[in-house]
């Protein structure tokens, strides 16, 4: 058996992958993160056994995966977005790998990539920002050193912010000396939900035009030139004349 864990994609069913929808429809046991994983993304499924693990602990988890060992049971393990970015299984890695137990990861589109479509905007333009940092806020969980915000600030590239919303103004207040005051900004919640909300402003009044709202909660935040970006370079993808190589 293996435990798939699959990235169910940012909310629209239709952005699982083909591999994660096949897994997750076919798989006999199926475990998925709550609230933050649609309904619509488990519809079809055959499995004997199906498990909202919002109210589990990893010790929970992890005794269910090893059962599901035990009895030969191929396990969909379905997370929000992309499992590998702030997808907590790192911890459940680990204990596989001690209790001997195969897995894959199965990518998923992230809620960056959700954001950038729902914005109609390239997160990487040609002399504007060819980077993207995809970090987030420090409260609960420490950042390491050197990972600050303001720290990262410094590149001035295109930034995205998890778990930060609620921090706005404060985010705001680090960025500002780095960005300026009238770099555009974006906070997107739950980016391709039918609930979807985007509000779009600079560092000078976004904290302003969040406040006016009940976003709390599962929204990224956008920083960067890009955002609004009319003067920039063209690629050398698409330009006339030889080949450009990887350029």
């Amino acid at each position: 058996m293996t435990v798939f864990f699959i990235g169910a994609g940012p909310g629209d069913p239709e952005l699982i992958t083909v591999k994660g929808q096949r897994l997750v429809r076919t798989c006999p046991v199926l475990l998925y993160a709550g609230s933050l994983v649609p309904d619509a993304v488990l519809a079809g499924n055959i499995a004997e056994v199906v498990v909202n693990t919002a109210e589990l602990d990893l010790d929970a988890i992890v005794a269910l995966l090893a059962d599901a060992h035990a009895k030969g049971q191929h396990v969909a393990r379905v997370h929000s977005g992309d499992p590998s970015l702030y997808g907590a299984i790192g911890e459940q890695i680990r204990r596989l790998r001690a209790l001997g137990i195969p897995y894959e990861i199965v990518p998923g589109v992230t809620a960056t990539a959700a954001s950038a479509a729902t914005l109609g905007c390239e997160l990487t333009l040609p002399g504007v920002s060819q980077t993207l940092i995809l970090t987030r806020y420090a409260r609960k969980t420490s950042m390491p050193d050197g990972e600050q915000l303001h720290d990262l600030a410094r590149h001035r590239a295109t930034m995205a912010i998890h778990l930060g919303v609620r921090h706005i103004a404060r985010i705001a207040e680090e960025l500002i000396p780095h960005y300026g005051a009238d770099c555009p900004v974006a906070v997107v919640y739950r980016a391709s939900w039918p609930d979807e909300e985007k509000i779009t402003g600079t560092l000078a009044d976004i904290a302003a035009r969040v406040q006016g709202t009940d976003i709390e909660r599962t929204a990224l935040i956008l920083v960067g030139r890009v955002l609004n970006a009319e003067q920039f370079a063209e690629s050398t993808l698409y330009a006339k004349g030889p080949a450009s190589g990887d350029d």
